[in-house]
């Protein structure tokens, strides 16, 4: 006896037997039972979905022999259902539109279609891959299709809607199938393998789900594959053997290699995932699925539903998110997606993944938009590593020197630190504070972070009354601003300036009227158009465009 494939053999028969789409399947049931079953359907959706399946089941349902009028529960039993669900009802035609897609094949059904059907309540013409027709042949349907006989049921499927003419479109009642997800395969899979009687480990169930992308009929052909190895129980290690999924383990383990920021220890995960045999859009395909479930899992929590991993996954989970930012696994998916298909299409992919993947590592020797800004104010320092916002705590901020039981500020060499001195003390009204200024920036950069210091550095102070210091932002400083308000900087400097002047301190940020930000700057003077030049020319900005582009500057216009 031949073998039927797993795909074939589980195919739903009923309204109840269909996986992933409920809705479309109470949907059809309802329309049978009010008697409102349209003349024509489209099924969408991406392959193996259950769009052919659901036409069968509809078929059964409206022609099942069994009853005296159409059923939400065919028999599967009587002539008609059995034939249906071998391809050979002679009035459930089913019809490839890839291969019968020309005006002729058409004009020959609608002729076909004006007789009655031979048993059958309908004549069903189910159309598979229907956007395969050509226009003339979808034109060629467009009358016989908008008033059909009563007898005639269409039933279209496709897997690319876009491609299928409006008109056709507008004259069928529409569904989209949507992708199953990992779990509800998972646990078809599992009813399978059970049914089937054959042995399996758990951690092999939903790594081998969300291989199908959606797709039952996918699950169960890689189901298949495995199977026909000849090798119980089935386990993971088989997927890397048989299937060419990269070990999970060896991702986890290259992953973590780039949140250590270890560049050697990521060169070698690459050479071991590819001396293992998956090639780089594998590596890239896989590090973007793992990435997204770590991304989730730092902003959600490792219980979240949101991604289908095992116990012993969510806690490996959860181990190595600490060792990113949202941010940064953010861009890192961003940038895999593009990289993907660098990789494909490129003779060198290696050298593309590994270049990408140690980026990823170093990344803290990488400017960010905060470094940048930093950067690009006037006497901010330099930045050399790009770290996240860290909170300020007490045992890291020194106590202020007091002496005769009086704070005071103590003086210290130009060009050192805080840390290397002492602590700026004293600092009781807004004269001193805005005397020391430089100072307090300086300390900010030590204790926090030179990007941080660098966008305080676009403010002045303004006030300081009950504890309240005021800073004041120039019009043109509104992004420095902003970003002095997000992730917690205005906290962390709160805190910081807490601890240094010895009493709560709170900060207040506001923009700098158009008068205020002219006195602080003093009277402006005319510029020479020498000045001006030089000023373009020496602009970090600029200077750092110039040389990212190797370019020079011809000329300068003014507006």
């Amino acid at each position: 006896m031949s073998y039927t494939v797993l795909a074939r053999k589980y195919r739903s028969q009923t309204f109840d037997d269909v996986v992933g789409q409920d809705p479309i399947a109470q949907t059809l049931k309802n329309a049978i039972k009010t008697g409102r079953v349209a003349h024509a359907y489209l099924f969408t959706g991406t392959r193996g979905v259950g769009k052919t399946t659901m036409a069968r089941v509809l078929a059964k349902a409206l022609n099942c022999l069994s009853v005296d009028e159409p059923t939400t529960e065919p028999c599967c039993k009587c002539d008609s259902c059995v034939a249906v669900n071998l391809g050979e009802d002679i009035d459930v035609i089913e019809i490839d539109g890839a291969s019968n897609n020309r005006v002729d094949e058409i004009r020959e059904l609608r002729e076909n279609a004006i007789y009655r059907p031979a048993r059958s309540r309908f004549k069903i013409y189910i159309i598979d891959e229907v956007h395969m027709l050509t226009v003339s042949a979808f034109n060629a349907l467009l009358k016989t299709l908008e008033e059909p006989p009563s007898h005639i049921k269409f039933i279209f499927a496709t897997t690319e809607p876009n491609k299928v003419i409006a008109t056709i479109q507008s004259r069928c009642q529409r569904f989209d199938f949507s992708n199953i997800g990992p779990a509800v395969i998972a646990e078809q899979l599992k009813s399978v393998l059970k049914q089937e009687k054959i042995k399996y480990e758990e951690d092999l169930i939903l790594p081998l789900a969300k291989m199908a992308n959606g797709s039952m009929r996918d699950g169960l052909s890689l189901l298949d594959r495995l199977i026909s190895a000849g090798i119980e129980p089935l386990s993971a290690s088989l997927l890397e053997e048989f299937l060419g999924c990269p070990s999970s383990e060896r991702i986890w383990d290259l992953i973590e290699q780039i949140g250590d920021s270890d560049a050697a220890g990521t060169l070698a995960a690459i050479e071991d995932l590819i001396n293992s045999g998956v090639v780089e859009v594998q590596i890239v395909d896989s590090l973007t699925d793992y990435m997204r479930d770590l991304m989730v899992v730092k902003s959600t929590g490792p219980d979240s539903q949101l991604v289908i991993l095992t116990d012993q996954q969510r806690a490996r989970a959860a181990g190595l998110a600490e060792k990113f930012d949202v941010a940064a696994l953010v861009y890192n998916i961003a940038t895999l997606e593009k990289l993907r298909w660098s990789v494909k299409n490129s003779d060198t992919s290696r050298a593309l993944l590994e270049a990408s993947l140690l980026r990823f590592a170093l990344s803290e020797h990488f400017l960010n938009v905060d470094q940048l800004l930093s950067q690009l104010q006037p006497g901010a320092p330099a930045a050399v590593k790009k770290k996240a916002p860290r909170a300020v705590s007490s045992s890291s901020v020194r106590q202020p020197r007091v002496t005769g039981g009086e704070t005071r500020t103590v003086s210290r060499e130009p060009g050192t630190t805080l840390d290397e001195s002492r602590q700026l003390t004293g600092l009781a009204d807004i004269q001193s504070i805005k005397n020391n200024w430089q100072d307090i920036l300086r300390s900010i950069t030590s204790k926090l972070s030179p990007s941080t210091a660098g966008l305080f550095s676009s403010a002045v102070p303004s006030r300081f009354e009950d504890g309240v210091l005021t800073l004041a932002f120039g019009p043109s400083a509104q992004m420095q601003k902003k970003l002095c308000e997000s992730n917690g900087r205005l906290e962390q400097i709160q805190a910081l300036l807490s601890e240094q002047f010895s009493a709560p301190l709170k900060l207040k940020l506001e923009t700098a009227k158009h008068e205020q930000a002219e006195k602080e700057a003093g009277p402006a003077q005319p510029k020479t158009v020498s000045q001006k030049r030089n000023e373009l020319v020496n602009d970090p900005a600029v200077k750092t465009v110039l040389m990212g582009l190797d370019a020079t500057i011809t000329g300068i216009e003014e507006d």
